[in-house]
């Protein structure tokens, strides 16, 4: 990769992706996505935020001739069974009575897409959250404080909803929100970007 830093643009209107990106204290644009984030038939939580990642990153491409796309998406598992984001506050009720007491594993999907070569890095990140036993006015309580209703299995983990949780399993407390900062700081490296020699704005 020549010398001079290429672009850095964060496929993401969260956010809380974006503050979490801004944590590394190098320059970035962000940019919308739009993709059809559906499901294909019988794909698996890991493949499926793999290809959204990546759909995520080249979908703003074009916009972008000379930039690194950072490209994310997540969802929350139990068992098998794929928590998407409730929309409403009965269905997010329904879902945190089903995680009660439970396991759910986070699979974050993340992309580093260089426009310029068209090269990319793809990978998924699991992350395990053990919930407590709620009861249903917990769970209420907790809906009409934080409305948490775009999050992947209502959880807003980095508000009150880290309250939910007994443990927090994972190689990076990041990955919960949604970006896994440390494996991203492997792929800018891999790309030429040294977030700990960048240099500093003027």
């Amino acid at each position: 990769m020549p010398n001079e830093n290429p672009t850095l643009v964060l496929a993401s209107t969260s956010p809380f992706r974006r503050e979490l990106l801004s944590k590394l204290r190098l320059p970035f644009e962000t940019a919308a996505p739009d993709i059809d984030e559906s499901p294909l038939p019988d794909e698996e939580p890991e493949s499926l935020v793999k290809r959204l990642s990546l759909e995520k990153a080249k979908a703003v491409a074009a916009d972008y001739p000379r930039a690194l796309i950072i490209g994310s998406d997540q969802v929350a598992c139990v068992g098998n069974q794929v928590l998407g984001k409730p929309g409403s506050h009965e269905k997010a009720m329904q879902q945190l009575k089903l995680t009660s007491g439970k396991t759910v594993t986070f699979m974050t999907g993340l992309t580093l897409y260089d426009t310029a070569s068209g090269n990319s890095k793809t990978l998924c990140e699991p992350f395990h959250a053990h919930l407590r036993e709620l009861t249903e006015r917990q769970i209420d309580n907790y809906l009409q404080r934080e409305q948490p209703y775009n999050c992947a299995g209502s959880f807003k983990s980095e508000s009150l909803g880290i309250a939910l949780f007994t443990r927090l399993e994972g190689e990076d407390p990041n990955t919960l929100v949604g970006l896994p900062l440390i494996r991203l700081i492997d792929m800018l490296q891999q790309f030429g970007v040294d977030v700990l020699s960048f240099p500093t704005p003027q």
